[in-house]
Parts: C-alpha cells; structure tokens; sequence
C-alpha cells in the first residue's frame, strides 16, 4: 500500500510540476493550460473507462491467450532484433544477407511498419539468421508453455496427499 501510494504521489508531484512549467514559461496563457490538463485528465478517464468496461466484458481465458500470443510475438520480434544488432555490429557474419525486400509492400519506416515491428517483430528485409531466431524462440516458448502446462496439469490431477508422502 505504501510503495503503490508513494508512485501515485511521485507522479501527482511529477504533473503539478510539469504544468507550473508550462505556464510560467509563457508559451501559453494558463487558461489554456488548465483547459489543456481538464481535457487530458477527462479523456484519460474515459479512455480507461472504456477499457476497463471492455476488458471486464472479454473472458479471462481469451485475455490471456492473446496476451500470451502478443507476449510470444514480441519475444521473438525482440530475439531478432537483437541478431541485426550483434550482425551490424560485425559479431554474427552467417546468414546475414536478406531474404527478401518487402519494402514496395510495408517499408519498416511506415507507420503501419514502425507498430508492426514493435508489435511482432516485422522486418522488410530480414536476414537468415533473424529468421532462425524469430522462429527458434517462438519454438522455444511454445515447448517450454507444454512442458509448463502439463506438469500443472498432472499436479491438479495428484491428490493432496500423495505430494505430501
């Protein structure tokens, strides 16, 4: 209770101090920043209303399979991220020519691209070696889920009392 209390104020005091900021700068005229800050903190309401309302609506079991999926995604995106960066830097040299340019279809640099890549990893022109790792950690993650899943499961199906003996 303390710490979450805490962050809260450190970022009440965070704002306050960013709205003096704006208004004694003389960029604008305080009304305007007050009606600014009313119109963000009443749509940053709403937005988390509406998202509120809409999560409680989605069963769980739905929620987290796609996070799950999201996660993965962004886990592999990041593992080849992480192979152009080791290739451009000169320590990965195999496979580092690119498979296919993609980019007359979605340039990396497009807005589409740019959430598409934070998002799963997209590439318009990967190289073998991100390709390996993109799909070598989503294999990974699924085995591993598997492994995860089915030991649970035979640990519910265990009575109490035969992992206490």
């Amino acid at each position: 209770g303390v710490v979450a209390g805490m962050a809260v104020l450190r970022e009440g005091v965070e704002v306050v101090l960013f709205m003096y900021g704006i208004s004694v700068s003389g960029g604008e005229p305080p009304i305007n920043v007050a009606m600014g800050f009313a119109l963000g903190v009443g749509a940053g309401a709403a937005v988390s209303f509406l998202l509120y309302r809409g999560l409680v609506a989605i069963p769980m079991k739905h929620l987290f399979k796609t996070t799950a999926v999201l996660i993965t995604l962004l886990a592999a995106g990041l593992a080849a991220q992480a192979v152009g960066i080791l290739q451009d830097a000169g320590f990965i040299q195999s496979l580092a020519d690119p498979l296919w340019n993609s980019t007359w279809l979605l340039a990396d640099d497009s807005a589409v691209g740019r959430v598409l890549r934070t998002l799963v990893g997209y590439r318009a022109q990967p190289t073998g070696m991100q390709l390996i790792a993109y799909f070598a950690t989503i294999a990974i993650i699924l085995v591993l889920s598997q492994v995860v899943n089915a030991r649970m499961k035979r640990a519910r199906q265990t009575p109490m009392n035969a992992r206490t003996a």
